[in-house]
């Protein structure tokens, strides 16, 4: 049976949590799926929790050498891996809404230009204070993704604003993946901006304006301790918006800056 989509989960040392997001994927009906496990930890540590779930669609990987904290490397290894038309990256401490996986594919089943959908992220967790701040930013966050037509207006957006998506809200085709040559393993935070723009940017994308995951604001990670890596994000942007104007030319790098930065506002 051909497989419409590879769900990749990379993990590190989060057992409990990554079942539950595993859960929340073999929760999904209507869709073909596989989901492979990449697991960066030294250890193996999530090889007992994986092996507790006995369903063939799962399939696990320990990575030879852990990557150092460069979650792209590890993204892109479940990528090297992946039979799906379709590729959803999943951290492991987060959760798809029901219905998910099915609703996207038929959104990039009807629109075959487009490289990459995203949808609106669900924010939960313990912490009330960290949880309303993350629910104000994705607030606006689907406020602005409302206003974004054409497919370089994404693109910009993500360049020179903050990310209005996240890894786990997106889905790409994996034909469009490649061509993009995946994630950039040198930019060490907001790899996931700089990936979906460029797709976006050369194939159209799709916006589903309806929750597609929950976004856990409890569990340490990179995304949720951006704050105090001022450097990291410094050094990932400079390449970001190198990237994009060494791509695009002087001209446009500015004039896209502009608009991203008073008129999307």
């Amino acid at each position: 049976m051909a497989i419409d989509i590879s769900v990749i989960i990379p993990t590190h040392h989060r057992e409990d949590q990554l079942l539950e997001a595993i859960g929340s994927v073999l929760s999904q009906r209507d869709v073909s799926f596989e989901i492979i496990v990449v697991d960066d930890s030294a250890s193996g540590s999530a090889r007992d929790a994986v092996a507790s779930v006995a369903d063939a669609r799962i399939r696990y990987r320990k990575r030879p050498q852990p990557s150092g904290g460069v979650p792209a490397l590890v993204r892109n290894d479940g990528a090297h891996m992946a039979q799906g038309r379709y590729l959803y990256f999943l951290d492991d401490d987060d959760l798809l809404e029901p219905g998910t996986l099915a609703l996207m594919s038929q959104a990039l089943d009807a629109a075959p230009n487009a490289g990459m959908a995203f949808g609106v992220i669900e924010p939960f967790g313990d912490d009330e204070a960290r949880l309303r701040d993350h629910q104000t930013y994705f607030r606006e966050a689907r406020r602005i993704a409302r206003r974004l037509h054409g497919r370089h207006k994404l693109g910009a957006t993500l360049v020179f604003r903050p990310s209005i998506l996240v890894n786990s809200a997106c889905m790409g085709r994996r034909s469009a993946f490649f061509d993009a040559g995946g994630y950039d393993a040198k930019i060490p935070v907001c790899e996931d901006a700089d990936l979906w723009g460029r797709i976006a940017q050369a194939t159209g994308f799709i916006f589903i304006d309806r929750p597609v995951v929950r976004y856990r604001t409890g569990a340490p990670s990179l995304m949720h301790n951006l704050a105090a890596q001022d450097q990291k994000l410094h050094i990932s942007y400079r390449r970001i918006q190198g990237k994009y104007r060494q791509t695009h030319g002087l001209f446009t790098f500015l004039v896209m800056k502009i608009w991203a930065r008073t008129v999307l506002r």
